[in-house]
C-alpha cells in the first residue's frame, strides 16, 4: 500500500458533515434546521435527493439553476449528477465558508459519498467531521434493513438522530436504542423532534474516523480500501447513478408524476387514503384547486401532510412516490383522476379555477388545506 502525502492541518481544512438516513426519517428536515440555526456561520449545502425532479432543493431554496447564495451568506447547491462537480463549484465560489454539508439520498450508502472527501485533490482542503444518520423511531423496523445501504446508514453514523420521538412511546424509543446500538455500538444517540437539535452535539464534533470506517466496510467489500482507487470505482462521482443503483439493488423504484393542472383536495385525499402499502415514501409540490396557495407534500408509511410552502413558484404539481413493487401504470392513472376538471373558457379567461363549494371550504382552517391524517 502506498503511503498517502501528509495532509494539511485539520483546522486549516473546511469541516464536512454527512447527512444520511432512510426515506422520510427527516434528512431535509436536519438540513434547514442547520440553515436556520448557524447564526454567524457560513454554511455550504449540498443536497442530493433521489428524483429527476430535484424537487429537496426547490423545499430548501428558490434558486435558479443548481446553485444560490442565501440572504445569510449560506450556499445551496444540488448535485445535478455530478458530485464531485458539485463540491468544487462550493468551494470555489470565492468566498470562505465555514462548514459543508451534504444531504445524501434515502437509499444511498454514505461510504461512497465520504470517500469522494478523502481523494487526494480534496484532503488538503476538506476533513469529514461526522456522518450524522436521521432513524425515524415512529416507524422504525428492522426487516427494512434488508436494504444494505440502509444498514449501512446506521453502521456507518458517529451521531444517530432518533427523529420524530413525539410519534413513539417510551417503550418503542427503547427498543429503536437497543437494536442500533446492535448495528452500531459506538454511535452517539440523540433523541429530536422534527430534528431539533442543539447543533454543538452534531457540528464540529470531529468524531469521524476513517479507520474505523474502512474496518466495518472492509470484509463487505473483500479488502482494505484505498480512497482515491476506491472512489472512482463505487461512486465515479455520478450520484444519480449510484442512487439508482441502489434502488435497483434493493428493490426499491420511484415514480415521478407531473402535470399544469391542480389536485381537487378531496380526490387527493382519497388517493392517499387508499394507498397501497408497497408505496413507502411521497414528497412534492402540490397545486390544489381550491386554493390560490402552493404546498409542501410529505407522505412516510401511512402518515402524510399537506403544510402551506413559504415560497412562491409555478402552480404546478411536481409529486413522487418511492416504494417496492409499484404498479406504476395504476398509480399514475390513479393520479390522473385526482386532477380537477378543466375550468370553462369563462373562467379560463379570467384567470382562474372555479371557486370551491361550502364542502369544500369546511375543510380550509387559516388559510391552510385540512387533510384527516396524522401528523409526520
Amino acid at each position: 500500500m502506498s503511503r498517502s502525502p501528509p495532509q494539511a492541518p485539520a483546522e486549516a481544512r473546511l469541516p464536512v458533515a454527512v447527512i444520511t438516513g432512510f426515506l422520510g426519517s427527516g434528512k431535509t428536515t436536519l438540513v434547514k434546521h442547520i440553515l436556520a440555526n448557524q447564526q454567524s456561520l457560513r454554511t455550504g449545502v449540498i443536497v442530493n435527493e433521489l428524483s429527476e425532479l430535484g424537487i429537496d432543493g426547490e423545499l430548501i431554496v428558490s434558486a435558479d439553476g443548481d446553485m444560490v447564495e442565501l440572504e445569510n451568506g449560506c450556499i445551496c447547491c444540488s448535485i445535478n449528477n455530478d458530485f464531485l462537480d458539485a463540491i468544487f463549484r462550493v468551494l470555489n465560489r470565492g468566498r470562505r465558508l465555514d462548514y459543508l454539508v451534504v444531504e445524501t439520498s434515502g437509499v444511498s450508502d454514505p461510504l461512497p459519498v465520504v470517500l469522494t472527501f478523502l481523494r487526494s485533490e480534496l484532503r488538503d482542503r476538506v476533513r469529514v467531521d461526522s456522518i450524522i444518520t436521521v432513524a425515524d423511531v415512529a416507524d422504525f423496523c428492522l426487516d427494512r434493513f434488508e436494504s444494505q445501504a440502509a444498514r449501512n446508514q446506521l453502521c456507518h453514523g458517529d451521531v444517530v438522530l432518533l427523529n420524530k420521538c413525539d410519534l413513539a412511546g417510551a417503550a418503542a424509543l427503547r427498543t429503536v436504542e437497543t437494536a442500533i446500538r446492535g448495528i452500531n455500538p459506538q454511535a452517539r444517540m440523540v433523541r429530536t423532534t422534527q430534528c431539533r437539535v442543539a447543533l454543538p452535539l452534531i457540528l464540529s464534533v470531529g468524531l469521524f474516523q476513517s479507520d474505523r470506517v474502512f474496518a466495518v466496510s472492509a470484509p463487505e467489500r473483500g479488502g482494505a480500501l484505498e480512497a482515491d482507487d476506491k472512489t472512482h470505482h463505487l461512486h465515479a462521482g455520478r450520484a444519480h447513478a449510484s442512487d439508482c443503483a441502489h434502488l435497483a439493488a434493493d428493490g426499491f423504484e420511484a415514480l415521478s408524476f407531473q402535470s399544469e393542472r391542480p389536485f381537487a383536495v378531496q380526490k387527493f385525499q382519497d388517493f392517499l387514503e387508499q394507498l397501497p402499502s408497497d408505496v413507502y415514501r411521497g414528497k412534492g409540490l402540490i397545486w390544489i384547486a381550491e386554493s390560490d396557495k402552493r404546498y409542501v407534500f410529505h407522505l412516510v408509511a401511512k402518515r402524510f401532510c399537506l403544510d402551506e410552502a413559504a415560497l412562491g413558484g409555478e402552480k404546478t404539481n411536481k409529486l413522487v412516490l418511492i416504494g417496492r413493487n409499484l404498479d406504476r401504470a395504476q398509480l399514475r392513472s390513479r393520479l390522473e383522476a385526482c386532477l380537477a376538471p378543466i375550468p370553462s373558457s369563462a373562467d379560463c379567461s379570467q384567470g382562474h379555477l372555479p371557486h370551491p363549494s361550502p364542502e369544500v371550504k369546511d375543510q380550509y382552517r387559516s388559510g391552510g388545506v385540512m387533510l384527516r391524517a396524522p401528523r409526520l
